[in-house]
C-alpha cells in the first residue's frame, strides 16, 4: 500500500472503529478481507505476516512492563496454542505473537481481555504502549514510583477516539530510573524524574523531553525548560499529544512524526505552545542531571530491593525470543517466589522481583532451568534486534539466529568484562535501535565479486545515550553477514590493544577516523582470506549529532 493512502484510509474510518469488522472478517476468512481495513488492523496490534498469505503478527501491550503471573500464563497459553510455540519481548516491553490467522483472533482476544491485558493502540498513527523502568516501585535508587502515572496516562488514551488519528506512531516512556534506562532521549514524549530542593524541601518532579525517535532519520529529543509536578503529568501528555494530532505534518508519511515538528520549531516554541495548550505556566526545569551509573543498561543480575529482605532477578533473553514452557515457567515462578509479579524490560528481557532472601538459591534455580540466564556475558546482555526478515515485509536480512550468532563466536573467542551494546537491525528504520549501539549493524544487501547477491550489514559505531549522546558513525559498507562476526572481534581486539587508560569504547570511536577503525574492522584482511567479496571503501567521517 502507498504510504500517501494512508492519510485518506483513516479520514474514510477511524482506525479504531475495524473492531467489529475483525470479528466478521474472522467468519468470513482471510480473503474477504480489504486492504484498507488491512491497514486499520494496526490500531489493535495485527500486522500482516510476510510471506503475506494469511497469517499475522500480533502485538500485547505491557505497560510499564508489569505483568502478573496470570496474564504471563494466558501469553503462555497464546504461545502455545496459536503461535508455534514462540513469543518475542520487543523494545516497547511488549509481547509480539507470529502465526495467528484471522480466524484465531477473536478467540485470543477474548483470552486477553479477560486477564486485563489489551492490543488496542500497540500499532497505529496512535499512542503506543507506555514504556517505564522495569523496576519501578522496587529500585532503591529510583527518584519515583511512576507504575501509577503510567496506568493513568494509559487509561486515558486507551480508546480515545480523541487521539485515534494522529500523524504517525507516537510513543511516551514516564520514568523515575536513576539510570535513565527508559530512553528519554529516543521517544517522542519522554518524563524523566529529577529531584530539586524548592523553598527549603526536597521535591521530585520530571524532565520533560519531546520529539526523540530513532528510524531513518535519528533525532535526540530536546528538553523543555519544564519542572512538571507528579500530579501535571497527565495534563501534560494531553497537551503534548494535542500538538501533535493537531500541528504535525500530514503530507509525507516518512516526515509525520513528532521529532520532525520538533527540529522545525525549536525547544523555544514549543515550549510557548504547551503554555497556551496548557493555560497555565510551569515552573522552570531544574539543572540537567546526568543517570548515575553506566547508561543503557538494563537492570539485569541480582540485586537487593527497596523492601526489606526483597531482591530481583533480572534475566539476559537473547533476542528477546522466548518458547511457551518457558513462559509458563516464568509465570509459575512468579507466582511461587515474586508475590506474583513479573516483568519486562525494553532492552527484550525478563526480570522476576520480590524474591524473599530465604527463596533466593532457589528461586534463582528454578530461572536458570526454566533457561533464562542469571549470569550471561557483557556480549549477550547488550545485544539486542528486531524482527528480521522472518517475519517482516521491510526487513532485508534475517537477525535473530544472525545475532545469536555473532554472540556466541564472540563468547567462545574473547573474555569480555565491561558492557558493550551490539543492537542489530534488519533494515534501515531501527526497530532493533541499532543508531544507539557501541556496535550498531543495519541490514543491507551486497554483490560479490561474481555478481551473486548475498545479506550484509553497514557496520557503525559510537552510539549511545545519557549526558554524552551520539548517534553512531556508519563506517563499512555491506559487509557479507557470514563475516560480521570476524570484523567485531578484529575491532574489539583492537580497542583492547590500542585504548587510553580508562577509556570507553565510545570515547575510543570518538578518538579515530572512520578510515582509522575500518582498518581495525581487518576486512581487507577478511577479503584476503575470500577472493570472491571486495570491500568497499570506507565511509566518509561527518560529523555526529551531539546532545
Amino acid at each position: 500500500m502507498a504510504k500517501a493512502d494512508v492519510e485518506a484510509i483513516k479520514k474514510a474510518k477511524d482506525g479504531l472503529d475495524v473492531w467489529d469488522d475483525i470479528f466478521r472478517y474472522a467468519k468470513l476468512g482471510y480473503d474477504a478481507i480489504p486492504p484498507d481495513d488491512l491497514q486499520r488492523f494496526r490500531w489493535y496490534g495485527i500486522y500482516p505476516q510476510k510471506p503475506n498469505v494469511g497469517h499475522f503478527m500480533l502485538r500485547v501491550k505491557v505497560p510499564g512492563g508489569d505483568l502478573d503471573a496470570e496474564q504471563l500464563r494466558t501469553i503462555a497459553s497464546i504461545t502455545r496454542d496459536f503461535a508455534r510455540g514462540f513469543a518475542d519481548i520487543t523494545t516497547r516491553q511488549n509481547f509480539q505473537f507470529h502465526w495467528l490467522t484471522i480466524q484465531d483472533l477473536p478467540t485470543v482476544f477474548e483470552r486477553l481481555h479477560a486477564v486485563g491485558l489489551t492490543t488496542t493502540g500497540a500499532c497505529g498513527d496512535i499512542t503506543r504502549n507506555i514504556a517505564g523502568c522495569p523496576v519501578s516501585g522496587l529500585d532503591p535508587q529510583e527518584l519515583y514510583d511512576t507504575r501509577p502515572l503510567i496506568r493513568e496516562v494509559t487509561n486515558y488514551f486507551l480508546g480515545n477516539k480523541e487521539f485515534s488519528d494522529l500523524p504517525r506512531k507516537y510513543k511516551i516512556v514516564i520514568s523515575g530510573c536513576s539510570i535513565h534506562c527508559a530512553q528519554p532521549q529516543i521517544n517522542d514524549v519522554g518524563l524523566q524524574a529529577v529531584r530539586r530542593f524548592h523553598r527549603g524541601k526536597s521535591e521530585v518532579g520530571f524532565h520533560l523531553y519531546v520529539g526523540g525517535g530513532l528510524s531513518t532519520q535519528p533525532h535526540f529529543a530536546k528538553k523543555l525548560d519544564v519542572f512538571i509536578k507528579p500530579e501535571q503529568v497527565l495534563e501534560v501528555c494531553i497537551a503534548v499529544t494535542k500538538i501533535f494530532r493537531d500541528d504535525g505534518y500530514r503530507q509525507r508519511r516518512n516526515h509525520a512524526r513528532l521529532k520532525f515538528l520538533v527540529a522545525d520549531w525549536g525547544p523555544e516554541r514549543f515550549r510557548e505552545e504547551l503554555i497556551k495548550r496548557l493555560g497555565w505556566t510551569p515552573e522552570p526545569a531544574v539543572p540537567v542531571l546526568e543517570p548515575i551509573g553506566p547508561v543503557q543498561q538494563d537492570h539485569l543480575g541480582v540485586h537487593r530491593q527497596k523492601q526489606a529482605d526483597r531482591y530481583w532477578v533480572g534475566t539476559s533473553v537473547l533476542t528477546g525470543r522466548v518458547t511457551d514452557a518457558q513462559l509458563f515457567a516464568a509465570a509459575d515462578i512468579a507466582e511461587r517466589y515474586c508475590e506474583g509479579n513479573i516483568r519486562t524490560t525494553n532492552q527484550q528481557n525478563l526480570l522476576f522481583p520480590n524474591i524473599k532472601f530465604e527463596d533466593l538459591n532457589a528461586a534463582i534455580q528454578a530461572i536458570q532451568e526454566a533457561g533464562f540466564l542469571v549470569e550471561a556475558s557483557e556480549f549477550h546482555k547488550g545485544a539486542v534486534c528486531c524482527t528480521g526478515n522472518e517475519f517482516c515485509n521491510l526487513a532485508i536480512t534475517e537477525t535473530k539466529h544472525r545475532l545469536r550468532e555473532i554472540i556466541s563466536y564472540l563468547e567462545s573467542r574473547m573474555l569480555w568484562d565491561e558492557p558493550i551494546r551490539i543492537h542489530l537491525n534488519g533494515c534501515p528504520n531501527s526497530c532493533g535501535q541499532h543508531h544507539i549501539g557501541d556496535i550498531g549493524l543495519q541490514g543491507c544487501l551486497a554483490r560479490l565479486n561474481d555478481g551473486t547477491q548475498v545479506e550484509a550489514y553497514d557496520v557503525c559505531l559510537g552510539g549511545r545515550l545519557g549526558g554524552d549522546a551520539k548517534f553512531v558513525r556508519p563506517i563499512s559498507r555491506k559487509v557479507p553477514a557470514d563475516k560480521v562476526k570476524y570484523a567485531i572481534e578484529n575491532l574489539l581486539v583492537s580497542f583492547r590493544c590500542t585504548r587510553e587508560e580508562g577509556e570507553s569504547f565510545g570515547q575510543w570511536v570518538d578518538r579515530h577516523t572512520n578510515e582509522e577503525l575500518a582498518e581495525f574492522l581487518g576486512l581487507h584482511l577478511l577479503a584476503q582470506d575470500d577472493p570472491t567479496w571486495t570491500p568497499p571503501p570506507p565511509r566518509a567521517h561527518a560529523p555526529v549529532e551531539v546532545e
